[in-house]
């Protein structure tokens, strides 16, 4: 009798702890917002824009899905009343990350990377965009917060065309951004060439590295960075404030960073966002620090190339440009089977990263200019879930 009694007490434990287990997934599950519909990924679905009559809107909403900086979107627009078919873009000042960017160069960066989304989805859609740069003149940098309020980064003119494909479209709707571990694959001479011509500006280049040298010197500048930025606390704590744990708040906000940044999908997404919203502490502090240099390690670890964009001068209207050309770059390589991802650490201007700052720019732009843009490159070894987006409406004022 005790035998059979203490198979049926070891039993009822098992039981109980599987049941325990089942209600505390099913918890974690019901916290990470399991059953709400994602409507920040909505922006992403390619008949989104088609909800809208007016042609500028719909333009909008494909410039909407641009690369930028912490996922912030910061991009404000004024139809033009006047005219139908024009509207201006503006940096939109609440939207700064003034920790990792003081001087506002990669938010100049983000407007360049919208106005070519713009650009090819109006050829798609039988639109030609014509893009004036600073129409009302350029930034009081003395007064800068006031001048992106009251002084438009752009006019976009559109002019009704015959439709134009591009294979730069489609890529469009594909992450912009992919975090993971990337095979070892190189690229032909033929894709490299490809990726250089996509300027002819003579005052702005793209170069790619594969070599071993300097692919080891470009990750070690990499680690460098990312190892100084783990370590102040005021920019970790920025990227903190944006970071949305759950299902709910991804809704809320649109904007910012979630757990899908690192690769992270299915159910496992819910499992960790489940965790990471009972238990705030898993992103922040050291244990953000410890995992976002571990990320950094995994990415510098397998990683076959890096692409740079230089120009000759760090003006306003250069910062833009390179975003507009770091949008072809993205898409041209989504098209060529690669994706890419920005490490951006060592070009942040912020006091604790002068040496690497003046490091890499004295190894790779030492003629004087100024390196705006750093990705690694290479063929994924997974796909990466899209990111939130904004309603487009919410950026029309």
């Amino acid at each position: 009798m005790s035998k059979k009694k203490g198979k049926k007490t070891m039993t009822i434990i098992i039981s109980s702890i599987g049941l325990l287990l089942i209600i505390a997934v099913a918890s974690l599950f019901i916290i990470s917002g399991v059953f709400q519909s994602p409507k920040y990924l909505e922006p992403w679905g390619k008949k989104y824009s088609q909800k809208f009559e007016d042609p500028r809107i719909r333009l909008i909403a494909h410039g909407l899905l641009a690369a930028n900086g912490h996922n912030m979107q910061p991009w404000k627009i004024r139809l033009d009343r006047d005219n139908p078919l024009a509207f201006y873009l503006y940096a939109d000042s609440d939207r700064l990350t003034n920790e990792v960017d003081p001087f506002a160069r990669q938010m100049m960066v983000t407007q360049g990377t919208f106005l070519e989304y713009v650009k090819i989805a109006g050829d798609e859609l039988g639109y030609k965009s014509t893009v004036e740069l600073f129409p009302q003149g350029d930034y009081d940098e003395q007064q800068l917060l006031e001048s992106m309020n009251t002084t438009p980064v752009a006019k976009i003119t559109l002019t009704k065309d015959n439709p134009l494909s591009s294979p730069l479209y489609d890529p469009i709707f594909l992450p912009d951004t992919n975090r993971v571990a990337y095979q070892s694959t190189k690229l032909t001479s033929e894709q490299i060439d490809q990726l250089i011509n996509l300027t002819t500006d003579m005052n702005m280049a793209i170069k790619i590295f594969q070599d071993k040298e300097n692919v080891d010197k470009l990750g070690s500048y990499a680690m460098k960075a990312a190892t100084i930025e783990a370590g102040v606390t005021r920019v970790m704590k920025e990227s903190e404030i944006i970071f949305r744990a759950n299902e709910y708040q991804k809704n809320k906000f649109r904007y910012g960073f979630s757990v899908e940044g690192q690769g992270t999908s299915g159910l496992m997404r819910h499992l960790m966002q489940g965790l990471v919203t009972l238990f705030p502490s898993m992103n922040s502090g050291q244990a953000a620090a410890d995992m976002f240099i571990k990320s950094a390690q995994t990415s510098v670890d397998n990683t076959p190339a890096y692409a740079m964009i230089i120009t000759k001068d760090n003006s306003r209207s250069s910062q833009i440009q390179s975003g507009m050309l770091y949008s072809k770059l993205t898409l041209t390589a989504h098209r060529l089977g690669f994706v890419v991802q920005p490490l951006s650490q060592a070009l942040e201007e912020y006091p604790e990263m002068k040496e690497p700052y003046n490091s890499i720019h004295h190894d790779y732009a030492s003629d004087g200019g100024t390196i705006q843009v750093l990705v690694r490159l290479g063929k994924p070894t997974k796909e990466v879930p899209q990111s939130m987006r904004r309603d487009v409406m919410d950026l029309i004022e």
